[in-house]
């Protein structure tokens, strides 16, 4: 059962407390936790990479493009992993994001039980590759919102809120 709006607000205000509770040390310590899983599952260099997470009206994009417009490797490892993502994502699959982030991510459980009320979009650019969610429903607009916010936190120096 998806959660309300405003219970998804009240979650995310509660993560941003928690979060600004925690010392620098933890956050730092969870970036690095976050850093090392995701090395494990993107298969680019998140050092010579950005994300760029965008809140929209109907829901988000999200870009992951190579620091350096001439890395022809980091471009291409970018543009396949996104279309890879695309693809399980549109099947309700977020393994991925799971995998680095955890299980109780804000927003996650609304994502994967209603992947099939959100488009899934991918597009390539000069030096990466886009996502586009797009959803109608305000519970889900709200989930990819907070699931934006929680990945940007936890990304810290590879990632910002465009």
């Amino acid at each position: 059962m998806p959660l309300s709006r405003s219970l998804l607000l009240v979650c995310l205000a509660a993560m941003t407390v928690a979060l600004s509770a925690c010392g620098d040390d933890d956050l730092a310590q969870r970036q690095q936790a976050v850093a090392e899983a995701g090395a494990e599952v993107m298969p680019f260099d998140l050092d010579a990479t950005t994300h760029i997470f965008t809140d929209t009206a109907s829901g988000g994009v999200q870009d992951v493009v190579a620091d350096d417009p001439q890395d022809e490797l980091n471009i291409e490892a970018i543009r396949r992993h996104l279309d890879n993502e695309a693809t399980k994502f549109r099947a309700g699959d977020f393994s991925d994001p799971e995998a680095i982030h955890g299980s109780a991510m804000p927003g996650l459980a609304t994502l994967q039980e209603r992947s099939d009320e959100i488009a899934i979009d991918l597009t390539n650019t000069p030096t990466g590759a886009s996502i586009t969610y797009t959803a109608t429903d305000a519970d889900l607009i709200e989930a990819i919102h907070l699931w934006f916010a929680a990945q940007t936190t936890d990304h810290g120096q590879h990632a910002e809120h465009g």
